[in-house]
């Protein structure tokens, strides 16, 4: 299957979740129940939400659009209106719920709206002795979202990274805001899998961060990823391997600067379960071969930071190699693949060639 073909079957398969959606309309002759009927219809609304945002998650695509928005109606463009700002804007025709797969944010919209869509660092906004601090961990990404006219927004979604299992308690989560005063702290309306709602929402910079109660001593379940790139090279291929939060902006940036030194990402299941914040994790493979550093603490970095991640040589890679990730204070197994020839020679076979072998588009 070409380039070509997999960009429109995934166009496909989210147009078949969208249809899921159920409308709020009903006919003259239910005008009496209305009341009813939206309400029915809302929270059916919702549950399908929540399901898709879980299936995105898990199909775990590397071909999202990252200018479009997925709608009620078909994609919406987004446009890109400042390059070194890395701020978008678009507008949203209808009514409808929308979601941009590429980051995790969504929206739901009474009447058109036009927004503008910016993205910040945690480690600039919050000061360093409470991002360090043992009772906060910031949970997804920072958005600077503005809206016109802010009223027609009735819910935004904000993505988050903690699987809501064991003793995490939703109570903990908060909306951050940063304004020009300071850091403004808010409950959202509820919190989700995946994502948390505010109702009615004000905007400004914003993201969802987690406090726990002062002395407090607990392991955090949070969802990851596991990115695993090769370099091509017709004497020596290269692998890096990234173990992150699920941030779907945060992976987006790892792609673009591993594109810049010819990285091509190999699709990977996620763990095999959710990981510790703040572990330690073994990465180890089938052929010994040197990997640098055996190591890796799951810990968030803001996109745009530089991210850790371990990396070994497979020369020229004739045999298949079999590659574990295992949580080093248990040992229990916690994500595992194989790398085959062929898939290198897949990847490969899509990046332009130059006489000295490849170069990065």
């Amino acid at each position: 299957m070409d380039k070509k073909e997999c960009h429109e079957e995934s166009s496909s398969s989210d147009e078949e979740l969208w249809r899921r959606i159920p409308t709020s309309s009903v006919s003259e002759d239910q005008e009496s129940s209305e009341e009813q009927v939206s309400g029915a219809v809302y929270s059916e609304m919702h549950q399908m939400i929540s399901s898709i945002y879980a299936e995105l998650h898990f199909m775990f695509k590397q071909d999202y659009k990252y200018d479009q928005f997925l709608g009620p109606e078909g994609n919406v463009d987004v446009e890109l209106i400042n390059k070194s700002a890395n701020k978008y804007s678009l507008r949203f025709p209808t009514a409808g719920w929308y979601l941009w797969s590429a980051t995790g944010l969504g929206f739901v919209v009474r009447d058109a709206v036009t927004v503008t869509i910016g993205f910040g660092s945690w480690s600039q906004h919050l000061a360093l002795d409470l991002q360090h601090h043992e009772q906060w961990l910031a949970a997804g990404p920072l958005f600077a979202v503005t809206a016109e006219p802010e009223e027609a927004v009735a819910e935004i979604h904000l993505p988050h990274f903690i699987s809501l299992q064991g003793e995490v308690d939703v109570s903990w989560f908060l909306v951050a805001h940063f304004k020009d005063e300071g850091m403004v702290l808010q409950r959202p309306s509820r919190v989700e899998p995946f994502y948390a709602v505010l109702d009615n929402p004000s905007f400004s910079l914003m993201g969802i961060l987690l406090r726990i109660a002062r002395g407090t001593r607990l392991s955090i379940p949070i969802t990851s990823n596991t990115l695993l790139y090769f370099h091509p090279h017709p004497e020596d291929i290269k692998f890096h391997l990234y173990l992150v939060p699920s941030d779907a902006l945060l992976t987006k940036m790892i792609d673009d600067e591993e594109e810049r030194f010819c990285g091509v990402r190999l699709q990977t299941s996620p763990s095999m379960q959710p990981l510790t914040f703040g572990a330690h994790y073994i990465v180890s493979n089938s052929a010994h071969l040197e990997i640098i550093p055996t190591e890796l603490k799951l810990s968030y970095r803001s996109p745009g930071e530089i991210q850790p991640f371990s990396k070994f040589n497979a020369g020229q890679m004739k045999e298949p190699i079999q590659l574990e990730i295992t949580d080093k204070r248990h040992g229990t197994l916690v994500w595992k693949t194989v790398v085959k020839p062929v898939d290198i020679q897949l990847g490969a076979a899509s990046a332009p060639r130059t006489f000295s072998g490849f170069r990065c588009s």
